[in-house]
């Protein structure tokens, strides 16, 4: 079995050395590239102010995180929840970068480089010249963003994992692990079910960057022309 994190962050700005900080971190447990269930997450007093900006995008103020825990207090059981397993997040440098700031100002490793997977990397190279934002590629996979009103890094985590399967290529919906008794008491799983095609919806913002991507990067495509 192959552990993985899936993970993300809020902060309170865009750049960790203009002296932004972190202010919540959730991490998700997938086996086998599917969520387990186990997770972890938490609110951190960053120490400083919240800019009203960054406040409209992840919905927490000041306010929300006096009391909290401070990064130190909790780094921790963050990075024994994490491990030594990959770490997959969406712009993942971005999440990096500022992770690796705060464990600088504790004078402890930074995290491997070689240790990312980085979601927005692997679709732009499916979907080059689309929108590839977490809300835009939930669209595209008809996933449900119902719940999606900010920014939160839990909820961002679990609707990334359904992006992450569908990215990879991983487990067809609609096929459920059902379990056999074999012979001499032996168990086997087998696959049972019907799967239900899933089309890729897209826009017309999305056809139209492709379009415009098409012209760009391409000289007299064929399909344009009616030529196979």
């Amino acid at each position: 079995m192959t552990r993985t994190i899936l993970f993300d962050t809020e902060t309170t700005g865009l750049d960790p050395a203009g002296g932004h900080r972190v202010l919540e971190i959730a991490a998700l447990e997938l086996i086998d590239d599917l969520p387990t269930g186990r997770h972890y997450h938490v609110l951190i007093d960053p120490e400083r102010d919240v800019p009203e900006d960054a406040a409209k995008v992840h919905g927490y103020t000041r306010a929300h995180l006096l009391g909290k825990p401070r990064f130190a207090e909790i780094v921790d059981d963050f990075l024994a929840f994490i491990a030594e397993d990959p770490l997959i997040a969406h712009n993942a440098p971005f999440d990096f970068g500022f992770l690796d700031a705060e464990l600088r100002r504790l004078e402890l490793p930074s995290l491997p480089a070689s240790r990312m997977i980085d979601t927005l990397a692997l679709a732009r190279t499916r979907f080059p010249g689309l929108p590839n934002s977490l809300d835009a590629l939930c669209r595209r996979y008809a996933i449900d963003l119902a719940e999606r009103t900010t920014h939160n890094a839990l909820l961002d985590c679990r609707l990334l994992a359904q992006v992450y399967l569908e990215l990879i290529g991983g487990r067809q919906r609609g096929f459920e692990l059902a379990i056999q008794a074999g012979d001499s008491g032996h168990v086997a799983y087998a696959l049972q079910g019907t799967r239900v095609p899933r089309p890729i919806i897209v826009d017309p913002v999305s056809l139209e960057a492709h379009a415009a991507f098409v012209a760009r990067a391409l000289r007299e495509p064929i399909w344009l022309d009616g030529r196979r």
